[in-house]
């Protein structure tokens, strides 16, 4: 099981490392003049989604395979880090909307609100650390 953690841990580092710098690219595209410079944001969020994508598969495969492990589980604090890993999982989801505007030019956000919404992997990254190493519950 301590490969299966180990592995889990190496994709959850590669997808928060996208969840941190995606919106980032929000922001500095939402400041972006250029038609050349468009295109490269355009084709840098699309490919980074994409690895950012197999990070989330790959931790939540694991994580799934850690879960079975330790069937039955009678902790709360793996239930909630579950729920919060969801709840990650819809956000990671709805940063193809962004995606989305930024390639149509549809975009009406401001680089401000990609800066708070840089902030929320950071507060589920807390949450889930401090669940799956104090274990309060």
């Amino acid at each position: 099981m301590l490969w299966i953690k180990a592995f889990h841990i190496i994709f959850m580092v590669t997808w928060f490392a996208g969840l941190f710098y995606l919106p980032r690219l929000f922001v500095y595209h939402t400041e972006a003049t250029g038609e050349a410079e468009h295109q490269r944001f355009v084709t840098m969020e699309r490919k980074l989604f994409a690895i950012m994508s197999i990070g989330m598969l790959g931790t939540v495969v694991l994580g799934l395979w850690l879960w079975l492990g330790y069937w039955p589980v009678q902790t709360g604090w793996l239930h909630a880090k579950f729920g919060l890993a969801l709840l990650l999982i819809g956000y990671h989801h709805w940063l193809i909307v962004p995606i989305k505007r930024f390639r149509t030019r549809s975009n009406t956000r401001s680089a401000r609100f990609y800066r708070v919404v840089n902030e929320i992997p950071a507060l589920f990254l807390i949450a889930m650390v401090l669940l799956a190493v104090v274990k309060p519950f």
